[in-house]
């Protein structure tokens, strides 16, 4: 990773460096490839604007020598009267000794070059009539295929004259297309080696530093891999890899939690099962050895077992389905009173023979929902034996039914000791005994909240616990009203 990752900043350092010298080579070679062509003649392009503008004011170059214009190597003044020569005359044509300009005080064209002119220039028509020129060996007229380096000046989108650079100056365009392509190569080359080397080093120093908590993350992870869900690793910023490493920790944490819960569960299933095991291989024991007689009095304990195991191992397996999302509901639209009048009905007895008081009562009519009713069936079986078993004689339990809207209601309380409030957070979890002190065959298997939960939730609904004001504990169990298909 690191590597790679130092190979993407060298290769973007290189081209970045290519590119950059390429375009300052190709640059400087084109400008002064064009001040070479046309003599060494700087500020050329000020002269040519307004000589073109004058043009097109005018409408030809008649009266040009007594206009005010700049030399095109220095600025004009900002009353433009500031001269840089004087003429000794006016007019256009080949110029006498001291060239064709214009004096009075006025800068013209004057004699002396423009300051950062390496040469004099030669102003012509478009047919090449000499306007003006200081240089005396030129003719009167210049022809047109000698203007291959004038620059041309344009008025209305028309070619209307040429501004000749000095042809005594020497061409400089052979010297730059030799020489400075190897002269630019050999000034960039030092430059391009020390950036490249300055660009590395602080890659290096960066590298590490960008490369440090993915490094941590993957040796985390390799930890993880092997087991050991312990693994965290720190977090700074908000940045992309900041998060990364945010859900790195979230994943750790639940592995690690869903391993604690699995060896908690396994360690809870030995329990629960070694209990009546134990029991069971104890009574035949004793009958096997003649402690007891064998008969149904003697039997009947070892029967009680193998009925817990059986309800343990349905137990488990309903759980294993409903947390793999493999259980199956045969849903179908059951009238929620009779359901809970029939099991009303069939369980009355225990209560009574408990001398606790049960009851029942709804408020009003509701529509039938879509269920599973033994599913439903076994969610009411363990509430209302949870609250038998926490009720003292006396004492009350009662079925409550409220329909909605959207939803139905089912409340079912009790006037027992309630549910400790350090309890009610674990109250659904598997195995968990708010009474640790009661015994297994009078407590169930400790599955039958968390199977009620999971049931409820596999309807689509809810079912939570709370303790009631005037005491005892309360389950909600809370299902939908969905439209028949």
């Amino acid at each position: 990773m690191r590597i790679r990752f130092l190979l993407a900043f060298a290769l973007i350092i290189t081209v970045t460096i290519a590119i950059f010298s390429y375009s300052i080579q190709t640059n400087t070679e084109s400008t002064i490839t064009t001040f070479a062509q046309s003599g060494g003649f700087v500020g050329a392009d000020r002269v040519v604007n307004q000589l073109s503008e004058y043009y097109e004011e005018n409408g030809s170059w008649n009266g040009v020598m007594e206009s005010d214009l700049p030399s095109p190597g220095e600025p004009q003044s900002q009353n433009g009267s500031q001269s840089n020569g004087q003429g000794g005359g006016q007019g256009s044509g080949q110029g006498s000794g001291q060239g064709m300009g214009m004096g009075g005080g006025h800068y013209g064209m004057g004699s002396s070059p423009g300051i950062g002119m390496v040469g004099d220039f030669t102003l012509v028509d478009a047919d090449g009539q000499v306007i003006f020129t200081q240089n005396l060996e030129l003719p009167a007229n210049l022809p047109l295929e000698s203007l291959t380096n004038a620059i041309p000046i344009t008025a209305n989108n028309q070619t209307v004259g040429y501004l000749v650079p000095d042809t005594t100056v020497v061409d400089l365009t052979d010297v730059v297309s030799e020489n400075l392509s190897k002269a630019l190569s050999e000034a960039l080359a030092p430059t391009a080696i020390i950036s490249a080397t300055v660009a590395i080093i602080i890659a290096l120093f960066l590298g590490y530093f960008l490369i440090k908590p993915v490094r941590q993350l993957s040796v985390a992870a390799q930890k993880l891999g092997q087991g050991d869900f312990s693994q965290r690793v720190p977090v700074n910023g908000t940045d992309e890899l900041s998060q990364l490493s945010n859900t790195f920790n979230h994943m750790a944490s639940t592995l690690q939690q869903a391993q604690e819960s699995r060896q908690a569960m396994t360690a809870d299933i030995a329990h629960e099962l070694r209990t009546p095991l134990s029991i069971q291989r104890a009574n035949l024991e004793a009958l096997q050895d003649g402690v007891y007689p064998l008969n149904l009095e003697n039997l009947e304990p070892i029967i009680q077992q193998n009925h817990l195991l059986t309800q343990l191992v349905e137990d488990l397996r309903t759980l294993a389905l409903a947390d793999s999302e493999m259980l199956t509901l045969d849903l179908q639209p059951i009238n929620i009173h009779n359901l809970l009048t029939n099991i009303y009905e069939n369980i009355k007895p225990q209560f009574d023979s408990a001398s606790i008081q049960f009851r029942y009562s709804n408020n009003g009519i509701c529509p039938d929902l879509l269920i599973d009713q033994r599913r439903i069936t076994q969610i009411i079986h363990n509430l209302l034996q949870n609250a038998r078993r926490h009720t003292p004689p006396s004492g009350e339990v009662a079925i409550l039914v409220d329909c909605g809207s959207n939803s139905v209601t089912v409340t079912i309380k009790d006037t027992g000791e309630g549910i400790a409030e350090d309890a009610l957070p674990q109250i659904f979890e598997r195995f968990y005994r708010a009474d640790q002190s009661r015994a297994r065959d009078k407590g169930g298997t400790g599955l039958g909240l968390t199977i009620a939960r999971q049931l409820a939730e596999a309807h689509q609904g809810t079912l939570t616990a709370a303790n009631n004001p005037e005491g005892g504990a309360k389950f909600t169990l809370i299902l939908p009203i969905r439209k028949l298909a």
